[in-house]
C-alpha cells in the first residue's frame, strides 16, 4: 500500500504544505517555516551550520551597530540626553560571548540541525526589521531620549511593549537550539533576561517617566506664563 507524503495530516494542513511546497518562495521567512514543520528537509550536521551561523550574525551586528551609530549621531544633534550609560558595555559583552559560544558548542555537536529552531531564528529576522523600520532615526542600542519625541505605538509595538528585545530573547534561544548548542541557549536566555528585566528595561522606563514629567512641567510653565 503507498502512503501519500503527509498523509497524516488534516486535510486543510495538506492543502497549505502543497501550496507552500509549490507557489510561496522558498526564499521566505513564511515558505521555510510551512516547510520545516511539514515537508521533509536536507539532513545537515549541527557542526556545518554553526559557522555559517555565526557569520551571518557577524554581519548582521556589524551593520546594526552601524546603523545604531549615524541614529545615535542624528539624535544628539537633536538634543538627545542618554541614560543607562553605566551597563550599556555590559551588551558589548553578552552579545558576542553568545554568538562565540554558539560557535565552539555548535561545532562539537554530533547531531542534525533542529530545523523547527532554525525556523523561529528565521523568522524573527523581518520581525527585527519590522521594528528598525518602524521606529526609524529613534532605533538605537543605547537609551537615548530625543526632546519633543513621543513614545511609539504603531507598528509591532501595538501588540508588545518591548518587541526588540522579545526578537532578541527569541534569537538568543533560537539560534544555539538549531545548532545543537542546547547550554548555550540556556545560559545566554537567562543572563539576556535578567539584564534586560532587571537593568535595561527599568532604566528605559525611568528615563521616560522623567522625560513625561520635564514634559508636564514645562506645559504648566509655559500655561502659567501666558496666563501672565
Amino acid at each position: 500500500m503507498e502512503v501519500r507524503p503527509g498523509a497524516w495530516l488534516p486535510d486543510f494542513l495538506l492543502t497549505w504544505r502543497e501550496w507552500a511546497g509549490s507557489d510561496w518562495p522558498r526564499s521566505s521567512c513564511v515558505g521555510l517555516a510551512v516547510q520545516t514543520l511539514f515537508c521533509k528537509l536536507p539532513d545537515v550536521k549541527a557542526r556545518t551550520l554553526a559557522p555559517l551561523l555565526f557569520g551571518f550574525l557577524t554581519v548582521q551586528r556589524l551593520l546594526e551597530l552601524r546603523l545604531a551609530r549615524a541614529n545615535e549621531r542624528w539624535a544628539r544633534q537633536h538634543g538627545a540626553t542618554e541614560s543607562g550609560q553605566e551597563h550599556y558595555p555590559l551588551f558589548f559583552v553578552l552579545h558576542p560571548a553568545w554568538m562565540l559560544a554558539t560557535l565552539l558548542e555548535g561545532r562539537r555537536a554530533r547531531g542534525r540541525v533542529n530545523w523547527a529552531a532554525f525556523a523561529l531564528f528565521m523568522l524573527a529576522q523581518p520581525l527585527r526589521a519590522w521594528v528598525i523600520r518602524t521606529l526609524g532615526r529613534y532605533w538605537n542600542t543605547r537609551i537615548l531620549i530625543v526632546p519633543g519625541g513621543e513614545r511609539v505605538r504603531r507598528g509591532p509595538f501595538r501588540f508588545l511593549r518591548h518587541p526588540n528585545y522579545t526578537v532578541v530573547a527569541l534569537e538568543m534561544a533560537a539560534a544555539p537550539l538549531s545548532v545543537g548548542a542546547w547550554r548555550t541557549a540556556i545560559a545566554f536566555s537567562l543572563l539576556n533576561a535578567a539584564l534586560l528585566l532587571l537593568i535595561r528595561i527599568p532604566a528605559e522606563e525611568r528615563a521616560l517617566r522623567a522625560y513625561q514629567e520635564r514634559r508636564r512641567e514645562t506645559g504648566r510653565e509655559t500655561a502659567e506664563a501666558a496666563g501672565g
